[in-house]
Order: C-alpha cells, then structure tokens, then sequence
C-alpha cells in the first residue's frame, strides 16, 4: 500500500508521520485493501486536544464513516470533493476494496486569509546569543535565510495571509534592522517599538498599549510555521481563548539505553534507546489584545511565563498542535542550516 493508506493497529504518531510525508493532510483506513474509515490532520488534532494518547491506535480517531464513490461514480469525484469540502477521494470496488485515490488537485493549493489588516506582532529585542558570532555582527532578524534575512521572510509569510500592520519590539542593534526595513518598498506597514531596556519575550508587548484593539498574531523572530494559519484562528476563536499557542510534536530518540532500577539495587527493565514524544512551543500565538493591557509597563517578563500566570488564573489557555517537520527554526546554528535547506536556500 502506498503513502495515502494505513492500516487500523498503526499508532496516531506513525499517522502523523506519513501524513506529513503524503503532503494531503488525508489517510485512508484499510484492512487488506478494504476501505474501513479515513484519518485526516483535523482528526488527529481533535484527537490531540482530548489529550488522546499519541501511542493510540489510529482506530480510536479515525472516521469510519468516510466519503467514497465506487468504480462506476468516479467521474463525480471533483463535484462530490467541492460540495463536502474534502481533497481526497477512495473510489472502491463492490467489495469495497480501494481501487485509487483521486485528487482535487490545484483547487486546495495555497491557504485562507485572515481577517483582514490583523496585526503581527514580532519580537526582535534579543541578542542572538545561541546564533553568535553571527550575531556579533548583525542581529538576529537581519541574519539571512538566502535571499533575505529571517524577519523579512516572516514578514512575508504573513502577509500572504493578507496581514497588513506589522509591529516589531526592537532593542540590540535596532538601528541596523531599522535601517535595513527603511530603505525597502513595502506594501504593508511596519512600525518599530523601541525597548530602552531588556524586557524578555513578552515585557516588549506592554509598549503596545492602545494601539491594538482586535485579536493579534505574535512570534518570535527566528522562526516560520508552515501550516495553514487560518486553521489556527480559526480553532482560536471557537475555542474562546485568551491565548492560543501553536506547538510543534517532537520526537526524541534518548541515545543510550535506559535502565530503570528496581528495590535493593536490581534492574526492573531496560530499554535500548527509547522514543520520547511530547509537544514543544514554537513561539508563535494568537492572542487577544486584553493581553496587552493587563501588562505592566516596562517590567521584564518572557511570554510562556505571561501564559502560565494566565493558566494559574484559570483563564482559557489552548494550543494548536502541528508536526515538527511544519515548524521552521533559526534560533541556534544547526537549525539555521536545516532552515536554509528547508526553503531551498542551502
């Protein structure tokens, strides 16, 4: 069977990861060539969000009750596609044995846009430390991916999504990011918001104040989410959250083996280098503008801990969860590099 199947007993992170490699966002459910149920990223997501254990079996989140079309219907695919808004279509035998899948091709390329003129915020203040000694010489926004710097590229990202009023917190060596956004023709507008001192990941938003009335996108500068963001708005707002974070699935392989230890000094088990799954922020959110004016002016706080207090309150906090190979990062050197080739830039 090819990329676009999967039988019922694999587990949600073997799905996760042959989604990603099929790049349709689809997977059909199959035993033995028949079609049992489909698996989609917004299952699994679904599935993520009621704190669904990642090790489950792909059963236990797939739809069996998929949409299909048999032999003799194939020619219905493209409308059957448009009217249930799908971009995958098993077409089957009497026997329900999957005989192809068909595309909707080239009708769900590129991505949404947000609400129109939604402000992004970026956090450009720091000093690099983990990019020196590049950063020694420029700072962090201005270090290249290619033909252009890192903040640029962010910059561009979001306004493909129809986002029009950037801000960007600057401290360490504004001048030259100033300097550099300057001296381009944009089609958007950038306003920089100047820290007199370090004021962390979240400290630089108090500056903000007044300024933004509406739900607001806020990143790091030294990273690109590669996923459909209007997804994450959306789920943003029918959730109700105060804040939602996108996280990124990471997988980690310990490169020795463990022993776990038992009473009186014996070996319980042991485990040659094991796998370890968990979520990771990306540094990337949507956050509502209340956020901004419950900070306190010029007090330096990062935003996870801006989150935690938030968490602590028990306001609505969520997360959007995407796979690691949809998150994008320059913030230390071999990254950097894994970014340059990632946009073809290597």
């Amino acid at each position: 069977m090819n990329e676009m199947y999967i039988e019922e007993d694999k587990s949600i992170l073997d799905a996760m990861e042959q989604i990603d490699r099929n790049t349709r966002k689809t997977l059909f459910v199959h035993k033995d060539g028949r079609l049992l149920a489909s698996l989609t990223d917004g299952d699994i997501r679904r599935w993520i969000l009621k704190k669904g254990d990642l090790h489950a079996a792909v059963r236990y989140a797939a739809n069996y009750q998929p949409q299909y079309l048999y032999e003799a219907q194939a020619d219905l695919a493209a409308a059957t596609m448009r009217e249930y808004g799908i971009g995958a279509m098993p077409i089957v035998d009497s026997g329900h044995r999957i005989k192809k899948v068909v595309f909707l091709d080239g009708e769900e390329q590129g991505h949404g846009t947000l609400e129109k003129g939604m402000p992004v915020v970026i956090m450009a203040g720091g000093m690099g430390k983990r990019l020196l000694p590049y950063t020694n010489i420029l700072p962090k926004p201005l270090i290249p991916v290619g033909d252009y710097p890192i903040a640029e590229h962010i910059i561009r990202q979001f306004y493909s999504y129809g986002c029009t009023q950037f801000y960007m917190i600057v401290n360490y060596k504004r001048n030259m990011i100033k300097a550099y956004f300057d001296e381009l023709d944009k089609p958007y507008q950038l306003e920089f918001v100047t820290e007199e001192k370090a004021l962390g990941t979240g400290g630089g938003i108090s500056l903000l104040k007044g300024k933004i009335d509406g739900t607001f996108i806020l990143t790091n500068c030294d990273i690109l989410i590669d996923e459909d963001l209007t997804k994450v708005y959306r789920q943003h707002m029918e959730a109700g959250n105060l804040i939602t974070m996108v996280c990124s699935l990471k997988n980690f392989t310990i490169p020795y083996g463990v022993v776990k230890v038992g009473e009186n000094g014996n070996i319980e088990s042991m485990q040659e280098k094991p796998k370890m799954s968990f979520f990771t922020n990306t540094g990337c959110y949507f956050v509502e503008p209340e956020v901004i004016e419950s900070q306190e002016e010029g007090k330096a706080i990062d935003f996870p801990a801006i989150v935690g207090r938030y968490l602590d309150s028990g306001r609505k906090i969520g997360i959007y969860p995407i796979h690691e190979e949809r998150w994008l990062d320059m913030g230390q050197l071999d990254e950097l590099e894994k970014m340059k080739a990632r946009l073809g830039c290597g």
